[in-house]
């Protein structure tokens, strides 16, 4: 089945609510006007229930099918923008300042309203569809806040699905595989401690910018020396912070940086290597380290009948040739997985074309694939819903 002719019909008004929410970015937990603009669409559709405030700013609607009972599957959309300045030169840019929806969010909420209308005037399904749209999946907090706030028990979710738009990928495509598709996400600070002094005289202090600067290139073996090369491990330092002059050594050092794998077992292992090569390097050095290291986001696992169905309803709308079903896996983080910790489900991309990548300035989510998404909404709730016999 292509595109479904009512998302086709309903392009353009879901574009101008995309562009709105792109022109009005907001952060992390603090989506007042987002979360408004949400769920006063979705009343307007005549949803069945329309909940505010669940997991701090995020929203959750029900519509229930007309082909009566059967379970209930969430649909989820992310809401958030990111603190970064935009430079797309588009017309619906960003109206707040060092802000923008550099990361499509805008479009996946968009699209998630656009299939809300379509299933509250169709109600072709049996059972509940659950459509939640989730604060703070930039920083890796809005998924467990939602669980934390009752989402799967308060609404009888027993599957849940994701999607994100993917630079690159052809336009209007999908991509999908079982089991890893998207990293871990773990960030780590390290504060690396030493004596002050006058620049003049290091003879009398303990520099910790040299010490920091050894423990920076060290890490760098965890990946080439300490882990199985068939096995997908980055370590990276993001942010250095040190220092008040340029004659003056300073006290501390502080190192900021992440750990993403596709493999669970590793997330543990490379973080107490961290802080064992930090802490050698450092006392070796006549300093020491304060280390604190956040798993916040695991692995991004989907499961495998979840995956199954997810594919074949993406080949229903872009064929057979649309639905890549081994992708590649992405060493990107996804607070989704923590749904898919609490649920079985799956998560698939939608191509985004040839644009500019996430989280870059002058990305824009391309509206043309629109019409795809909201199908794929649709067709996955009515495929998923569909009565028996």
């Amino acid at each position: 089945m292509p595109v479904l002719n009512r998302a086709a019909e309903l392009h353009g008004e879901v574009t101008a609510w995309r562009r709105h929410l792109h022109s009005l970015p907001e952060i992390g937990f603090e989506l007042d006007r987002t979360a408004t603009f949400v769920a006063e669409r979705l009343r307007e559709f005549g949803c069945d229930d329309v909940v505010t405030g669940i997991g701090q700013s995020g929203v959750v609607a029900v519509i229930r099918g007309s082909k009566g009972d059967g379970p209930a599957i969430g649909l989820r959309a992310d809401m958030d923008a990111l603190p970064i300045v935009e430079t797309s030169g588009v017309e619906h840019s960003s109206k707040v300042s060092g802000t923008m929806h550099a990361c499509g969010h805008d479009g996946h909420t968009a699209m998630l309203l656009g299939a809300a209308k379509h299933l509250a005037e169709t109600r072709n399904f049996a059972g509940s569809s659950v459509l939640i749209f989730q604060p703070a999946e930039e920083i890796g907090r809005g998924a467990n806040a939602m669980i934390d706030d009752g989402l799967m028990h308060r609404f009888g979710i027993e599957r849940v699905f994701g999607m994100h738009n993917m630079p690159g990928l052809k336009e209007g495509s999908f991509a999908i595989r079982p089991d890893g598709i998207m990293a871990s996400s773990s960030r780590f600070t390290l504060i690396v401690k030493g004596v002050g002094g006058h620049a003049a005289r290091p003879q009398s202090v303990v520099d910790p910018i040299v010490i920091a600067a050894q423990i920076i290139e060290a890490l760098q073996v965890i990946v080439s020396r300490n882990t199985d090369p068939l096995q997908a491990v980055v370590v990276s330092v993001t942010k250095v912070s040190a220092g008040t002059a340029f004659n003056i050594i300073p006290e501390q050092v502080e190192l900021l940086g992440t750990v993403r794998t596709l493999d669970p077992a590793l997330v543990g292992v490379t973080r107490d290597r961290i802080e064992h090569i930090a802490r050698s390097i450092a006392e070796a050095g006549g300093g020491s380290i304060e280390y604190d290291f956040d798993a916040a986001v695991p692995v991004t696992l989907n499961h495998a009948e979840e995956t199954v169905l997810a594919a074949d309803v993406a080949a229903d709308i872009a064929g057979e040739a649309g639905i890549d079903r081994a992708a590649e896996p992405v060493m990107a983080g996804e607070d989704f997985s923590q749904m898919l910790r609490a649920r079985p489900g799956a998560f698939i991309f939608i191509g985004n074309g040839d644009t500019a990548g996430l989280h870059h300035p002058a990305y824009d989510f391309n509206d043309a694939i629109i019409p795809q998404g909201m199908s794929y909404w649709v067709r996955l709730v009515e495929t998923a819903l569909a009565p028996r016999a």
